[in-house]
């Protein structure tokens, strides 16, 4: 193992100003992938009041939903048909503009930041405290401190989530919004703020623990090869791609699950239709199963993977090399102190 207790220590806030910074970049990065996903998966719907599309950065992913009068009935005004994901790019841009291919963005910001944040800085301090905290030794550690962080980021953002979903397809104000939680809240409970939370558990925290465990594993291996007792950039990059890749499609089955549970969700919300119950997790799975067999389980396979590898990849990157420049920058401190 590296000798990690050597390097000077970084603040749980240096951490989350790492763990910001990447989740902003990779916002960035992905949010186009993104866009044109959806609007490829759009030309094969027709539009109705209220249709929700999913957007997905990687890290989190939020439901969108897509109202009259919102910008996103002007592309089904406007059908310009693609025949692929580059000619969807191209066109993108060529009609509407570079910046349409970052629309949605703010709202996922105002998500993903402060999931990615919880998540990681809760992953670095878990695994310190199982490390060192209470001695624990073995591979296992990341594999439970990634679980474990993920679990906390889920359940602190899934009523986030759920409030922004009914802001945006109701066009609420705040005061609105209040009233509107507090009349759910006595209708159904305090529980009902979470609806949806355990489809997102069943996939985000499996694949967070496979995420850890393989990325520590690639991380210390490429370490070794290359003789080397601090990851460098590209060899987190690398262990980031490499194990974002190998979770996403250990995964993949939970991912289709849960975009239909969460898009399920969405419209039931905007078209105001009561949620009875909605179907568990092992149905739709058995569902999806009889309509499609196992290719209806893995589908989409390849979007997930190619937005997930890279995502997980610039995130990674992006913190370490944060933590690395804030450990130099409380050296030169510490070292001007004395």
């Amino acid at each position: 193992h590296m000798n990690e207790a050597t390097v000077p220590g970084i603040t749980p806030v240096q951490q989350m100003l790492a763990s910001g910074t990447g989740a902003l970049l990779t916002s960035l990065f992905v949010t186009p992938l993104d866009v044109v996903k959806i609007r490829l998966q759009a030309q094969q719907t027709p539009f109705y009041q209220g249709k929700c599309f999913l957007y997905c950065n990687g890290l989190m992913d939020h439901i969108y939903v897509c109202q009259y009068g919102a910008s996103c009935t002007s592309w089904y005004k406007t059908p310009t048909h693609f025949s692929g994901t580059l000619d969807a790019f191209v066109k993108i841009t060529r009609n509407e503009g570079v910046r349409s291919l970052w629309s949605g963005l703010p709202p996922t910001l105002v998500m993903a930041v402060p999931a990615t944040v919880i998540y990681f800085t809760c992953y670095d301090q878990l695994r310190d405290l199982l490390r060192y905290g209470m001695g624990f030794q073995g591979n296992y550690i990341p594999l439970v401190a990634g679980g474990l962080a993920r679990l906390g980021a889920v359940s602190v953002i899934s009523p986030l989530e759920l409030v922004r979903t009914k802001m945006q397809s109701q066009k609420l104000t705040y005061s609105e919004l209040r009233v509107c939680i507090r009349s759910s809240v006595a209708q159904d409970g305090w529980l009902s703020l979470w609806r949806g939370w355990g489809p997102t558990v069943l996939r985000d925290v499996p694949f967070s623990a496979l995420y850890w465990f393989n990325y520590e594993l690639v991380k210390a291996q490429l370490c070794d090869q290359y003789h080397v007792s601090q990851a460098t950039f590209s060899i987190s990059f690398t262990a980031g791609a490499i194990s974002g890749a190998v979770a996403a499609i250990m995964t993949l089955p939970f991912d289709v699950v849960k975009t239909r549970r969460q898009i399920q969700l969405g419209e039931m919300e905007t078209l105001g239709v009561p949620v009875k119950n909605p179907t568990s997790t092992w149905h739709i799975m058995r569902g999806i199963w009889a309509e499609s067999g196992y290719r209806g389980l893995f589908a989409g396979f390849l979007p997930r993977v190619i937005k997930v590898a890279p995502a997980c990849a610039v995130m990674i990157s992006t913190y370490e090399f944060g933590k690395i420049f804030f450990q130099k920058m409380n050296l030169d401190r510490e070292q001007q102190a004395c």
